[in-house]
């Protein structure tokens, strides 16, 4: 039988059903993964599945002589994925829910086309790794650490110029002008799309494993260089034509051309192995792309039409079985306990008086909080205390807290000191109060903050840990909201900062009782 007569086969109908299915078990996670394609950074996204289609499609012949009857291994595979996939809603986690969609296409595959027709198709499977986003808190302390690095490196480039600058933080200073390296200045919208095109040169490379490695993990240290050049190139451009030419340059400079130009370097890296190695055959012939039908003599005339096994049958069961407890998921509600809205926080309390502030609407827009207070208290001629408070009703669908690890050194602020402390005569649950304090320097002067996590009866200070209650109580609670306090407090050079950390834990005291009817236990 020739194999394009079974192309639509039962056999492929029925997988089809059965991705179909998974998908549909998943939908809540991959309903968010597709939205997120829509940020920079994740505008890859829909291309991964198309060219991931193209190298199962360009392994079909291999396929067709190494697939066997399915193995169980596949049942237990898409087992794990269906429990992930409990486990990813039972705990608001939807990329637990997107890598449980990803192990159950493993699973699939080794019901279908058994152990060696899964070897061979591994990699385009594999490949859909890179449309799945980074969860929140990672992506964050990911951003803030390149950040750092991009500005560290580019301040470097500046100075090669011969021009004076200074560091601070994710500032750049120039004197006349200050940089400050954000968020959409990481690099992380080069650094991802040039990831799976380095994994996707890796795999067709025809080179040794140690080769195809440096190629894909190179594009790591290629990213964050090219980013830094770039974030130089601006620096001097600033420094020789003003601002505005800087900001013209940067909507010239940024985008497709450095993306252009990372992969202009990676190819260079090819081109260099190619050169050191054996030169046998052509430069284009290193890559193993079939984009014709391939010679006729190659092709299997014939092939095993593999009949479906228990194992497949089973998956499918399982599949089935599956949907009815996701559209119980679809449907199901966190509980929201009664609380009182911010907007009835008092700012004046005890002596203090508070002036209020407000978030812009970009910044909400990432947060995705449920309702938030901020403001700064003033008691009689004292530094001024920034309390900030964020209410999650659930953290689903995306919408989770951001801890402050991941922003507080932004606008030249550089962490001096992260420590664990007690607020004594505070207790929660039965223990005392216990914070975050981070010290926090720019040039002499000192900012100090306090902030920890809060929601249903704890107090937590690591982020991870909350995440885990999260899960747990969304388990054995039905709830999932939270919220995160923070207080910030100047310290003017020559001023002690033990007078900081007594106005904190005086206003931390003072307020505190007032907390637990906007943030319930």
């Amino acid at each position: 039988m020739d194999i394009r007569s079974i192309v639509l086969s039962k056999q492929s109908l029925l997988l089809v059903l059965a991705i179909a299915l998974l998908a549909w078990v998943c939908y809540d996670g991959l309903a968010l993964m597709v939205l997120w394609w829509e940020r920079d950074e994740y505008s890859h996204g829909y291309m991964i599945p198309l060219v991931a289609l193209y190298l199962l499609w360009q392994k079909r012949y291999v396929l067709a002589e190494q697939a066997e009857s399915g193995s169980y291994l596949g049942v237990l595979m898409l087992l794990g994925a269906l429990i992930a996939w409990l486990l990813g809603e039972l705990s608001a986690i939807y990329a637990i829910i997107q890598y449980a969609f990803f192990i159950g296409l493993f699973g699939l595959a080794l019901l279908w086309v058994g152990v060696r027709g899964t070897l061979a198709v591994w990699a385009p499977i594999f490949y859909l790794i890179f449309m799945i986003p980074l969860p929140n808190f990672l992506y964050f302390n990911l951003s803030q650490e390149l950040q750092l690095i991009s500005s560290s490196i580019g301040v470097f480039v500046i100075r090669l110029f011969d021009i004076s600058v200074f560091l601070e933080g994710n500032v750049i200073d120039l004197g006349t002008y200050q940089l400050q390296v954000v968020e959409a200045c990481s690099g992380l919208r080069y650094l991802f799309p040039l990831m799976s095109f380095g994994f996707l040169i890796s795999y067709i490379y025809r080179g040794p494993v140690w080769q195809k490695l440096i190629i894909f993990f190179s594009t790591i240290p290629i990213t964050v260089l090219m980013n830094s050049f770039r974030i130089g190139v601006i620096g001097v451009t600033v420094e020789y034509f003003g601002i505005a030419a800087a900001e013209g340059f940067l909507h010239d400079f940024e985008g497709w051309i450095i993306f252009m130009t990372c992969l202009g370097v990676l190819l260079f890296e090819i081109w260099l192995f190619y050169l050191f190695s054996s030169k046998d055959k052509p430069f284009g012939e290193l890559f193993d792309l079939d984009f014709g039908a391939g010679r006729e003599e190659d092709k299997p005339k014939l092939v095993k039409v593999i009949q479906l096994a228990s194992p497949a049958w089973l998956g499918v069961v399982l599949l089935i079985l599956a949907v009815p407890t996701s559209m119980y998921f679809a449907d199901r509600q966190d509980l929201v306990p009664e609380r009182s809205e911010f907007i009835d926080f008092p700012v004046e309390h005890e002596g203090w008086t508070g002036r209020l502030d407000k978030l812009d609407t970009d910044v909400l827009d990432v947060l995705q909080l449920s309702d938030y207070h901020i403001a700064n208290y003033y008691q009689e001629d004292d530094a001024a205390v920034n309390f900030y408070v964020a209410w999650y009703q659930e953290q689903r669908k995306g919408a989770s807290i951001h801890s402050p690890k991941s922003c507080l050194p932004g606008g030249g602020w550089q962490i001096k000191t992260h420590t664990i402390e007690t607020v004594g005569g505070i207790e929660r649950g039965g223990q005392s109060l216990v914070v975050n304090r981070v010290n926090m320097q720019m040039g002499n002067s000192n900012q100090l903050v306090y902030y920890w996590f809060e929601g249903r009866s704890r107090n937590i200070t690591n982020e991870y840990i909350a995440k885990w209650f999260v899960f747990w109580d969304s388990l054995t609670r039905q709830r999932t909201d939270g919220a995160l306090v923070r207080l910030v407090t100047y310290v003017p050079e020559g001023s002690d900062i033990a007078l900081a950390d007594q106005r904190i834990a005086k206003f931390i005291k003072d307020f505190d009782p007032l907390l637990p009817a906007y943030i319930p236990e």
